[in-house]
């Protein structure tokens, strides 16, 4: 009886057109929590009400649901995106009143989030985000130290220049997050040339190594993780049976190859 239950439950949970009914309410969540921050008659406000009300419990039932599915708690649990979920459900179940309103409208907002575990390819995305993460800490860390570099020289040599943007290094290091952005950093750098004509060396080096090499560093890192998340995707998803049928269809075409060199040699 409860394996034929928990068989029940994994045909749902892995039905394409259950999942595409979930993503269906996360949209209409989304869109129902972006309303509300218009002012709209109280009937709609109403209706926007007992709808959020509605799409709660289905999150609720569906989470219960892919957890039947599962093979325990242990197994649930052991996947991030299914604690992600479940917090965020339970967090919905929140009533909204009192110094909860705040929290438990902006875990409804959250719920928009859901479309991350619930589509493969954001999954995908968002772990090799997560697992290019200490790999772009070190390159941010060597950002920081040329920062600080440049910060300390700048405001060293431009402080009596223009002193709100100089004065010390911190202030430096947001002028020069200024210009690494791109941000009117072309008024920044003339004030300066007007009183050191080289001072443009200054500038270009420093937009050379953040904005070109340190930021295509980290572009690369994402990259070469994405690469592997996807390798990784494609061999998790993959058919096993497929190899033996690509193996066949290679010893069939090397037989049609032999069989005609004989007729070629026969003739």
């Amino acid at each position: 009886m409860l394996t034929a239950l928990h068989a029940q439950f994994k045909r749902i949970d892995n039905s394409k057109a259950f999942q595409s009914f979930v993503i269906l309410v996360i949209v209409v969540s989304a869109l129902s929590v972006g309303a509300h921050t218009y002012a709209l008659p109280e009937w709609m406000e109403n209706g926007l009400l007992l709808m959020d009300r509605g799409i709660t419990v289905f999150f609720a039932i569906e989470i219960a649901i892919r957890f039947i599915a599962s093979k325990g708690p242990r197994d649930f649990f052991s996947k991030g995106w299914n604690i992600f979920d479940t917090i965020i459900v339970i967090g919905s179940l929140v009533p909204v009143a009192g110094s909860t309103v705040f929290i438990a409208r902006l875990l409804r907002i959250f719920r928009v989030l859901r479309l991350v575990s619930m589509i493969p390819e954001l999954r995908m995305l968002v772990n090799a985000l997560i697992k290019a993460i200490p790999r772009m800490g070190y390159i941010a860390l060597l950002m920081f130290v040329i920062f600080y570099i440049y910060a300390a020289v700048g405001s060293m040599l431009f402080s009596h220049i223009n002193s709100d943007l100089w004065r010390d290094v911190s202030i430096s290091m947001l002028t020069l997050f200024r210009v690494a952005t791109f941000e009117d950093w072309t008024d920044v750098m003339y004030e300066t040339m007007a009183v050191y004509p080289l001072s443009w060396v200054f500038y270009l080096t420093f937009i050379f190594l953040t904005a070109f090499i340190f930021l295509n560093m980290m572009v690369g890192v994402i990259l070469e993780v994405m690469t592997q998340e996807h390798d990784a995707y494609v061999k998790e998803t993959s058919d096993p049976k497929d190899e033996p049928a690509t193996q066949g269809q290679v010893e069939a075409l090397q037989q049609q190859i032999s069989e005609l060199k004989e007729l070629l040699q026969n003739k």
